[in-house]
């Protein structure tokens, strides 16, 4: 099987062509390598999966449709697979910089439609949502049923837009797809610019921690061990029917407090940290919690990292990366 794998540099990206290779696949891993975040990271990540064979790096960008096709036309009759994870992330970058988010989420969604419906082979292509789009719900757990149309950062309304053109997509040309709504995925090789990665960084070198809110934003956080499984288990799983689209959300079922979270990276890092209290950023949502009954009867997913195991695992990984 080639799966072609967009975001293949990016921290989801990279660990699901990991797991592609390791049970055997072959991937195609595409990717712009842009600098919304430290492109060294982004590096390192390629380098590892360049050890494999049967990994195959292309650069291109999503948003453009030539690049695109460019980028693929030596692979359009072996592509049986697409795990579509490249985006512009982030709720608080889409409030300063929105046109990021019109050319990937959204021109870069449309051109991976239109590239699953004229590849020949393609069984299924999944692709990545978010928990965003569930905008201030105040009935937790989020469940698949409750309504997404109230986004409170254009971030999420790019990412409510992608599901609403995939299932336009998959009613008129009947290409099976699933997306999946990612809940607060952390780990090692994580984004710099998530909470978790940022604490870390400043009790390591002992600058003050930023923290918007009063710490009772609980989120539900997902180890990206568990994310892959889930992500793998949805490709292997075509829907079918006569609009072949699902959604799933994919989190731990365990919504912690951003000050739960605090408290292990200290005692993680074995030192305290300085916080100056900030107000809550535009877009910010007081809870995230995923119903993960479709995804655990469907997928068989089941998430087996708890909060307190992932963050000293990303710690240790911290340590190191601060090192090279």
């Amino acid at each position: 099987m080639l799966v072609l794998v967009t975001g293949a540099a990016g921290f989801i990206g990279s660990y699901v062509a990991r797991a592609l290779l390791d049970r055997g696949d072959e991937v195609l891993g595409l990717d712009n390598l842009n600098a919304y975040y430290d492109v060294n990271l982004k590096e390192s990540r390629l380098a590892k999966l360049r050890e494999n064979p049967r990994f195959t790096f292309v650069a291109g960008d999503i948003a453009r449709h030539r690049s695109v096709d460019e980028a693929v036309a030596a692979h359009r009759m072996s592509i049986s697979g697409i795990v579509h994870l490249a985006a512009q992330a982030g709720v608080r970058h889409s409030i300063d910089q929105p046109l990021d988010y019109l050319s990937a989420n959204l021109a870069g969604h449309l051109n991976m439609l239109e590239l699953a419906r004229n590849l020949p082979r393609l069984q299924h292509m999944v692709y990545a949502s978010s928990s965003s789009v569930y905008g201030a719900s105040q009935r937790v757990p989020f469940a698949l049923d409750d309504p997404a149309d109230q986004p409170v950062s254009l971030y999420a309304a790019t990412k409510r837009a992608d599901e609403l053109m995939s299932g336009s997509y998959a009613s008129l040309y009947r290409i099976p797809l699933t997306g999946l709504r990612f809940f607060t995925v952390y780990g090692p090789a994580g984004r710099p610019d998530m909470a978790y990665f940022r604490f870390t960084a400043s009790i390591l070198t002992g600058r003050p921690i930023e923290l918007n809110g009063d710490g009772t934003q609980s989120r539900d956080f997902t180890y990206i061990d568990d994310i892959v499984a889930g992500v793998i288990a949805a490709l292997d799983r075509p829907p079918s029917g006569t609009v072949p689209h699902r959604l799933y959300n994919l989190g731990n079922d365990q919504p912690e407090k951003l000050s739960h979270l605090l408290a292990l990276i200290e005692k993680a890092c074995g030192r305290p940290a300085e916080i100056n209290y900030l107000p809550s950023s535009p877009g910010d949502v007081p809870a995230t919690w995923a119903d993960i009954s479709a995804s655990r009867t469907d997928l068989g997913y089941l998430p087996k990292v708890a909060l307190c195991e992932g963050v000293p695992r990303f710690v240790s990984w911290y340590r190191g990366f601060a090192r090279m």
